[in-house]
């Protein structure tokens, strides 16, 4: 391979494969360097390097300098740091060491080599430039070609000599896509694979067709009208969420279009998926009304600690509300990210009615109440004993049956049994003491401290030692307040470490 081949190999594959004139030139001197090895021993640490404007190369044998009593000795890769010294005086441990060696000349077995490695070498820089083109285009709509089928996958031409995959699991479900099909999928990920494609697509994804909305419908893609969300049962049916910006501009009429045909042509890209469009709400509780539609919803009850609702409809729409399979309801939720809990009017007020009874006799039982009492303050909207006991007491004399005395005797009995029950809970736990400073650890309660003790976590620093994992192991602890109460303990270290 003589200096004038080497340049015209760089120029004609960096244009052909358009990949940088650099990595071919790497590609050659590994190429090349690897045929030396063939030619003048196996073992050898070779380098070669190429002038990049004469195409003139030289070949260096390399060692790395040891210590003279290296256990293990390879004379082939490795030399001693006196000997190293003796030819370089400034030589230290794990230098490098070069000399110049003769250019072999390559055979037909050698050349073949370096083709072999210019080529893989290529390959690669190709397979990762397709990865850095694509990557910032993750979470986008791709149009392709179906090329061909492999094992149940499809791989699909983009163009330009780029392929992705397709795989079965990210199919719609009994679609019928044949070889030269033009498809849409999203673009899922793109990462470099020894072998195939290195982009992987998706027809499965929620956002494909919110991207096909943003293509058929100009108000979404003029970012006039929002889809806010969207929930797939692919390829059956589907609800996206829409809103506009401008006042004089109808969303669902915007996305359905005229006659449907906007709404048409993204159903029929997504093999008769049928969609619905809902007007999305800042109400929670009108948002999961416009979702749970055609149904007619007669109340709801919101609970924020668990995000759910309780949804009541008449006993004729509880089957609409709930779909085939219980796919309305389901897709409603995904939509609105409440868990919906569907039941008849009947139902709806008999849970009511039970959840009212426990308590009323809850307060009955803990308060020592009389049944009309506690009837107030249930009517009033008081669901524990904690409620009472530090409610301001202007709140509890604004009942209109209450006075004073009556007020002040409900606090007193409250107070009474939460402090009973701190007391009970300290009993329990045994005669294990929190010191001082775990105490003072903020977000630290008095009876989280003592449960702490109970468990071995006496100080500060015994419970900066701890992780997640062993508190949550703690009645009362959950991931959160473990993690924040740890790291909490653990700011003392780094103000300690600042001080030093």
């Amino acid at each position: 391979m003589d200096t004038k081949e080497i340049l015209q190999v760089v120029d004609v594959v960096s244009n052909e494969k358009g990949v940088s004139k650099e990595v071919i030139f790497e590609a050659i001197e590994a190429a090349l360097a690897a045929a030396t090895r063939k030619v003048a021993g196996e073992h050898m640490d070779v380098r070669v390097a190429i002038d990049r404007v004469s195409g003139n190369y030289e070949a260096f044998r390399r060692w790395t300098v040891v210590a003279d009593d290296a256990d293990e000795f390879d004379p082939e890769q490795q030399i001693t740091l006196s000997r190293a010294q003796r030819e370089r005086p400034d030589a230290t441990l794990d230098d490098v060491v070069e000399e110049p060696m003769q250019a072999v000349p390559f055979g037909r077995i050698a050349s073949q080599m370096a083709k072999q490695v210019i080529v893989q070498r290529v390959r690669d820089a190709e397979r990762e430039k397709i990865v850095e083109m694509y990557t910032p285009r993750l979470g986008q709509m791709l149009v392709g070609q179906v090329k061909r089928l492999d094992r149940g996958n499809l791989i699909v031409d983009l163009g330009g000599n780029v392929d992705a995959l397709l795989a079965r699991e990210e199919m719609i479900p009994r679609e019928n896509i044949r070889i030269g099909d033009r498809v849409c999928a999203l673009l899922l990920d793109a990462r470099i694979e020894q072998r195939g494609p290195q982009l992987f697509l998706s027809r499965r994804a929620p956002k494909l067709m919110i991207e096909l909305f943003r293509r058929e419908v100009p108000e979404v893609a003029d970012s006039i009208v929002e889809v806010v969300g969207c929930a797939r049962d692919p390829g059956v049916r589907a609800k996206i969420a829409v809103r506009s910006f401008d006042p004089r501009i109808d969303p669902i009429g915007a996305c359905v279009g005229m006659h449907g045909t906007r709404v048409q042509a993204v159903s029929n890209e997504l093999a008769g998926e049928r969609v619905d469009i809902v007007l999305f709400d800042a109400n929670a509780a009108q948002f999961v009304l416009n979702a749970l539609s055609p149904a007619k919803v007669v109340s709801i009850t919101m609970d924020e600690e668990t995000h759910a609702m309780d949804v009541a409809v008449a006993e004729d729409q509880l089957s609409i509300a709930i779909g085939r399979g219980g796919q309305n309801v389901r897709l409603a939720s995904e939509l609105t990210g409440w868990d919906l809990n569907l039941m008849t009017e009947e139902q709806a007020a008999e849970k009511q009615e039970a959840e009212i009874s426990g308590l009323r006799q809850m307060f009955v039982d803990k308060l020592d109440l009389d049944q009309s009492v506690a009837d107030i303050l249930v009517q009033e909207g008081f669901t524990s004993v904690e409620e009472i006991a530090f409610v301001p007491v202007a709140e509890l004399l604004a009942i209109e049956e209450f006075d004073e005395g009556l007020v002040d005797e409900l606090r007193s009995r409250a107070q009474n049994v939460l402090l009973t029950q701190e007391i009970s809970r300290e009993e329990q736990l045994g005669d294990a003491e929190p010191a001082s400073d775990l105490l003072e650890v903020d977000g630290m309660t008095r009876r989280l401290a003592y449960q702490l003790a109970a468990h071995g976590v006496i100080t500060r620093e015994d419970l900066a030692d701890q992780a997640v994992a062993d508190l949550v192991e703690i009645d009362g602890f959950d991931e959160a307040l473990a993690g924040q109460l740890i790291m909490a303990a653990r700011a003392a270290w780094f103000t300690d470490d600042a001080q030093a």
